[in-house]
């Protein structure tokens, strides 16, 4: 069973993507969901946290108070790779664990992730597919998803991605979402590929 990623900045069209290849009967890990969720149920990545950002990094509910550790990573650099540094293995160990619950006769499953290619993890992985799209028509579509975001703000989280270009030289396959070229043949030519 290949194992394929899936990767792109903001507002490429990553899910839409994603949603061809499920229907295809593709597993996807989302990494970004999962992190999320074992931020709040990974007691062992929890208690790594606290012991690095302090106690008030979660709330009395056990939510993470984003409030706060937004705050501790956007003042400081080293503070949100460090972060990343007790996130990434983590997700790591979960996505092994998940990979092996999927039926071997699979012909390939999809890790989902935006920063695959930042965070070098694209690496551990056979193939990786990039999807891309203009940078106008990506914050067009954002901003209509996620009425509480700002251009600024999309602008700046792009800064902190690696630039389209980049991604796609590392790609073995190109997902072009702008609104051009149709997306289910696309998805349909690289799974019959990787199918092979």
């Amino acid at each position: 069973m290949l194992k394929v990623g899936i990767t792109g900045g903001i507002g490429v069209g990553k899910t839409t993507v994603c949603k061809i290849f499920a229907t295809l009967g593709i597993p996807i890990y989302e990494a970004d969901s999962r992190s999320k969720w074992l931020l709040v149920n990974d007691n062992t990545l929890k208690t790594a946290i606290q012991n690095s950002f302090g106690e008030e990094v979660y709330l009395s509910n056990g939510q993470i108070n984003r409030e706060f550790l937004a705050q501790q990573i956007f003042t400081n650099p080293l503070a949100a790779k460090h972060l990343e540094s007790l996130i990434h293995p983590a997700v790591r160990t979960d996505f092994e664990e998940w990979l092996n619950n999927q039926p071997l006769q699979l012909p390939y499953i999809l890790k989902e992730a935006a920063l695959l290619v930042e965070a070098g993890s694209y690496r551990e992985l056979d193939k990786l597919i990039v999807v891309t799209a203009d940078k106008d028509l990506r914050i067009k579509r954002v901003l209509a998803r996620d009425a509480h975001r700002t251009q600024a703000e999309l602008e700046a989280i792009m800064l902190k991605q690696l630039p389209e270009e980049e991604k796609i030289k590392r790609a073995d396959f190109v997902v072009y979402n702008n609104e051009t070229e149709a997306l289910i043949p696309q998805v349909l030519a690289i799974h019959q590929q990787l199918c092979k």
